[in-house]
């Protein structure tokens, strides 16, 4: 079953009730800083067909509104902040920015110490390290619970693969009064509606590899609409820093430099 992209930005918009805040004024040259994981970070040559969301996201922004990705492979909350990535964003960020943080993959592994977080106290505890550092440089946070995995049971329907840290973001989310894309439930509705078949072809899955957690060009594509669509909804962004929400975006557009030395 093929979703109009219409349909796909609908069930964002409709999925979640809408925050009061106002929307904010626009201002030229803001930045919208991404601090995440390999769902949504830049790849390279060398590990194409696989894409990030964060390629695609600025396909449904305003020229006027530059995406700085920051996501890197195999982070969590912890690990983002012990490498000095956090740091790194704060030095640059400027009253305006965004910064939205997408973590809980890496998080989840309680074997890894170096990046594992329990969800209701210390993934909330360095989610706020996020916030509080955006707010002190004028900047705005935005929480982005994480992007669901392809994962059925033998009924064909989609099940959660991310225990509590979604339900601990959003907590957080509303005990700081932070702006939140409930990027896990609307996609795993997507997942839901494509189906078993259907959602390998959004999946990074290929010759060689069946990968049911990072994306290929399709994928990074919807998912990077449902966040410009939450961000829309959410009163992030107004009607003037988005665009295309529902219109095709030719894969072609996703391209995968070499990497840097």
């Amino acid at each position: 079953m093929s979703l109009s992209r219409r349909q796909v930005t609908a069930a964002a918009l409709a999925a979640v009730p809408l925050t009061l805040a106002a929307a904010p004024a626009p201002k030229a040259g803001r930045t919208l800083y991404i601090a995440g994981d390999s769902t949504a970070a830049q790849k390279y040559a060398d590990a194409a067909p696989e894409t990030g969301w964060g390629m695609a996201l600025p396909f449904f922004l305003h020229k006027d509104l530059t995406v700085a990705n920051h996501a890197v492979n195999g982070r969590s909350s912890k690990s983002f902040v012990d490498e000095g990535r956090l740091a790194a964003i704060l030095s640059v960020i400027r009253p305006g920015d965004l910064l939205l943080i997408q973590f809980a993959h890496n998080d989840e592994k309680a074997t890894d110490p170096a990046r594992y977080t329990e969800p209701w106290t210390t993934y909330q505890d360095h989610l706020r390290l996020y916030v509080d550092g955006a707010r002190a440089r004028g900047a705005r946070p935005v929480l982005a619970t994480s992007v669901e995995r392809r994962r059925f049971d033998a009924a064909g329907n989609a099940l959660p693969t991310h225990g509590d840290y979604p339900a601990a973001m959003r907590a957080l989310a509303r005990e700081e009064g932070v702006a939140l894309l409930d990027v896990q439930a609307l996609s795993l509705a997507l997942w839901q509606r494509l189906g078993v078949e259907e959602t390998k072809t959004y999946f990074n899955w290929t010759a060689t590899e069946q990968d049911n957690t990072h994306f290929n060009p399709p994928g990074a594509i919807a998912v990077a609409r449902l966040v410009a669509a939450e961000l829309l909804r959410a009163r992030v962004l107004a009607p003037r820093d988005v665009r295309r929400l529902d219109d095709d975006i030719p894969t072609s557009w996703i391209t995968w430099p070499d990497a840097t030395a």
